[in-house]
């Protein structure tokens, strides 16, 4: 009777629990206090207890009453709803709080991922998730690991921190701070973090990468390192599926294999093409140990795979080197062959020689990087300036060899002409020589100044003294001297010639001097038709007048006439 009793009152203090903070004790084997714990009920066996939605079951539990705090221990399950689903060793309840810190082989699952930590503190109250001592969480698509973690799981957004890890089939995310969102795939990625595949790797301090889709942005100090080229920009798009990235805000690809940098404002990379294109104040820059080549041009586009590489410079494109600087509107480079075409317009300053031609060829060595041979084809013309004028050299083509970058021979082939201001040892003017040649003019230089002139055949043609040549005779047909659109530093490539400003303002001046023409002849036509009219009217105002006049006059003799016969009528008469 007493055990009986002593049932009934543990029951009823207990439902008075359960209405207080609706806990329920639905089931357990057996329940009894103990005087070691005191406040406890305890519960062994099948333990089955519910509070507001969510339910737990367990090996054995402590109840206390006043603190409202459930200790559960032994194949401990909770259980919210039919979505979630959590099992560990151990569980704290806060009834109070509704907190549940669970530690002990930890697994909590939900619709859309599982998380395994050592140690978790679950909020019921804002459906939160917490833990410190690492955990993992698996998705459909990723894996996620970190030392620190929190998940809300109304959004289904993690939040990670410290030795964060993300991998699939196809990349891994490592990362010191990130949120991911377990229903989309999607990681912010908020402080230094990096992408790895067998195909590539990416940097970046600040990003959006989606695991589902392959595409991801990034926005801070980020790069995408290739086997044989990195990108880099203030902000890149990448999209892996079709190996393509672009960049924004100061890019710099950097091909590590050929030793070649291209910079510029804005850049697009098809993997799959082998193919870079750049622009806004694009440039490339050929890496060589003392003395590298800048490459400027509207548009810079780099094709083909490593072992083949072209690149090709589109309008205003500008050359420097220290010993070479050039100019054209488009250019092409073969790396392979070390051929690079100056197309339309072309010219070139090889220290004090000034080339141009309708194309120019520069060939170099691959292996040492040095320059070998140059081609002029059509038009070939060559001026060297002199104190006292230009020695110029024209022909249809010419060939030259340099030697350790110097220009040292220059084979002028067809139609040759040359004026060459000749100086004896002190460098004093004794005579201009001004010839022709049908065949071929044969040159060599020394310190980039003419030594000696070659004829293939006997020439037309004389030397003068340095007084007395004839003014006609001083520039070939053809010359233009280009010094101001030379580029004297690295930087010059990106400015516009004054001569281009020129042709803009002759072309505005000649625009205003025919609008101002035409206004005039406009005027004059004006004028002449206005005197024209007045002349008709003037015209037509005297036949008015004279006719008027004459009409006048022929009543006025009409009048006379009458009176000449009223008084001779009148004289008749007396």
């Amino acid at each position: 009777m007493k055990k009986l009793i002593f049932f009934v009152i543990i029951f009823v203090s207990i439902a008075g629990f359960s209405q207080t903070k609706k806990i329920q004790i639905l089931r357990a084997d057996n329940t009894f206090v103990k005087p070691e714990y005191p406040g406890a009920t305890i519960s062994v066996g099948n333990v089955f207890i519910e509070h507001e939605g969510a339910t737990l079951r367990c090996d054995k539990a402590y109840i206390y009453q006043e603190k409202k705090l459930i200790k559960a221990m032994g194949n401990v399950v909770i259980n919210q709803g039919d979505t979630i689903v959590q099992t560990s060793k151990y569980t704290d309840y806060d009834a109070n709080s509704k907190i549940a810190t669970s530690w002990g082989n930890v697994v909590l699952k939900d619709d859309s991922m599982t998380l395994q930590t050592d140690t978790l503190r679950f909020d019921r109250e804002n459906q939160q998730l917490y833990y410190k001592s690492g955990g993992t969480i698996t998705d459909a698509n990723n894996v996620l690991k970190s030392r620190i973690g929190d998940y809300y799981l109304r959004t289904k957004k993690f939040q990670a921190f410290t030795n964060v890890e993300i991998t699939n089939k196809d990349s891994k995310v490592v990362s010191n701070h990130l949120d991911y969102y377990t229903d989309t795939g999607i990681a912010d990625l908020l402080g230094p973090s990096t992408i790895t595949s067998k195909q590539d790797s990416i940097y970046t301090e600040k990003g959006h990468h989606n695991s589902k889709t392959n595409i991801s942005h990034f926005l801070k100090n980020s790069k995408i390192f290739y086997n044989d080229r990195t990108i880099e920009g203030d902000s890149l798009y990448y999209n892996k599926n079709i190996e393509f990235a672009s960049a924004t805000g100061n890019i710099i690809v950097v091909d590590t294999i050929n030793k070649s940098i291209i910079k510029g404002g804005y850049a697009e990379y098809f993997k799959l093409k082998d193919s870079v294109f750049i622009i806004e104040k694009a440039v490339a820059i050929s890496i060589v140990e003392k003395d590298s080549v800048f490459i400027h041009g509207d548009k810079l586009m780099v094709t083909g795979k490593v072992e083949d590489r072209i690149v090709r410079a589109f309008n205003h494109v500008k050359i420097f080197k220290s010993d070479l600087q050039g100019k054209c509107d488009s250019l092409i480079t073969f790396e392979k062959t070390g051929l690079t075409k100056l197309l339309i317009n072309p010219v070139m300053w090889t220290e004090g020689n000034q080339i141009t031609g309708d194309t120019i060829h520069l060939i170099s060595n691959p292996k040492t990087e040095q320059l070998d041979s140059l081609k002029i084809l059509d038009n070939a013309f060559m001026v060297q300036k002199d104190s006292a004028g230009f020695s110029q050299m024209k022909g249809k083509n010419m060939y030259g060899k340099f030697t350790n970058n110097a220009l040292k021979t220059l084979d002028v082939v067809g139609n040759s002409e040359v004026v060459f201001y000749l100086r004896n040892d002190l460098q004093e003017l004794i005579g201009i020589t001004r010839m022709k040649s049908s065949k071929n003019i044969f040159i060599t230089l020394e310190n980039n100044e003419i030594e000696t002139i070659d004829f293939n055949r006997k020439p037309e043609g004389k030397t003068y003294p340095p007084s007395k040549l004839p003014k006609a005779e001083e520039i070939l047909k053809g010359f233009v001297w280009r010094e101001k659109e030379r580029p004297l530093n690295k930087d010059g490539i990106f400015i516009y010639d004054d001569l281009e400003i020129d042709k803009k303002e002759t072309k505005k001046i000649e625009t205003n001097e025919k609008e101002t023409k035409e206004i005039e002849t406009k005027e004059i036509e004006t004028n002449e038709e206005k005197t024209n009219e007045e002349r008709t009217n003037e015209k037509e105002t005297n036949e008015k007048e004279t006719k008027k006049i004459e009409t006048n006059e022929k009543e006025t003799n009409e009048k006379k006439n009458n009176e000449k016969e009223t008084n001779k009528i009148e004289i008749t008469k007396n």
